[in-house]
């Protein structure tokens, strides 16, 4: 069950490169997501990754309509949070998703932040790397081996599944000891917000030490990059503050931020802070800097948008560049 079940076969320097990058996407109607899914499959790119929060669209059940329209382009959770759901209950959901589109779903998930689960859903978030661990076992005892016979601190979780889909199961880290997680029980570790300096300086060692001390494979980091399709600095550093300030203001995304040596004060972000995020220039500048981290370690991009004036032209524009690669 190493990291390598995630990645498709590559064939040239050019495939891998495109194989290596993915795409958020978003949107408040299932049709215009539905018709944007369509739209990143047509442009050539490989996987698009959807994130989830409790007044989203669900993603599995979007991907479920997608994979009916789709042929080849793989769908990823980036995430679902587990505290609302047990993980019997999403291993069923994927396990029957799969089936729609067979080896095209990563499912990835996590246990999102205290304030959505705590105020949102009125669920304590307690311990919740340990939580997450233990939903981890059963999801993987679920999708691989297909039974599951647990009691533990979280979950009691007793059945036999009728399928196993051998899914493989990422989970969302920000700190060292979720990478250190990471890489002893997932198929790969999803960062969000994070500067690659510390994804390469932390995230990674922290990955590689978990899966040694577990005796398998390192699995995979995918590494979320914002990335913004023009020159205009200005405007790129007041759209990407304004995205980043909810951010900075959650406990876990701050402490991350002051590990990784760009501290934060009420969501204020600083200017040093987003150039490290925030992927910016022309089309050959982008690509030039996205190679570059591809280069240095980190195994995949999760790409989202700063979109500079209209939103589905800068979406359009981002996927015919990833998708000519």
């Amino acid at each position: 069950m190493s990291g390598s079940t995630n990645v498709a076969p590559m064939q040239t320097e050019e495939q891998s490169r495109r194989e290596r990058i993915g795409v958020s996407v978003s949107a408040t109607n299932v049709q215009t997501l539905l018709r944007t899914i369509d739209e990143a499959e047509a442009a050539g790119v490989t996987q698009l990754w959807m994130t989830q929060n409790p007044t989203s669209l669900d993603s599995l059940t979007v991907f479920a309509a997608a994979f009916a329209r789709t042929q080849r382009v793989r769908l990823g959770t980036s995430i679902v949070p587990t505290y609302p759901r047990h993980p019997l209950a999403l291993a069923q959901q994927a396990a029957t998703v799969n089936t729609l589109g067979p080896g095209r779903l990563r499912l990835g998930v996590g246990t999102s932040h205290r304030p959505s689960i705590e105020r949102t859903y009125g669920l304590p978030m307690v311990r919740p790397l340990a939580h997450l661990r233990e939903y981890v076992k059963v999801l993987r005892a679920a999708l691989w081996a297909g039974e599951v016979d647990h009691q533990g601190q979280f979950f009691t979780a007793r059945a036999t599944l009728n399928q196993t889909p051998g899914l493989p199961i990422l989970i969302a880290a920000l700190g060292q000891e979720a990478y250190r997680l990471a890489g002893e029980v997932s198929d790969g570790a999803i960062s969000w917000n994070s500067p690659p300096a510390y994804l390469r300086d932390v995230a990674l060692p922290a990955l590689s030490a978990g899966a040694t001390a577990a005796g398998r494979q390192t699995p995979p980091l995918v590494a979320h990059i914002w990335v913004a399709l023009g020159d205009d600095k200005a405007a790129v550093a007041t759209t990407a503050k304004q995205t980043l300030a909810g951010y900075a203001r959650l406990p876990f995304y701050a402490n991350m931020f002051a590990a990784a040596g760009y501290p934060v004060e009420d969501g204020a972000v600083s200017d040093a802070l987003v150039e490290q995020l925030v992927v910016q220039g022309a089309e050959d500048t982008v690509i030039q800097r996205l190679t570059k981290l591809l280069d240095s370690g980190l195994n995949e991009l999760l790409l989202s948008i700063i979109p500079l004036g209209d939103v589905a032209a800068a979406r359009t524009r981002l996927f015919q560049l990833i998708g000519q690669l």
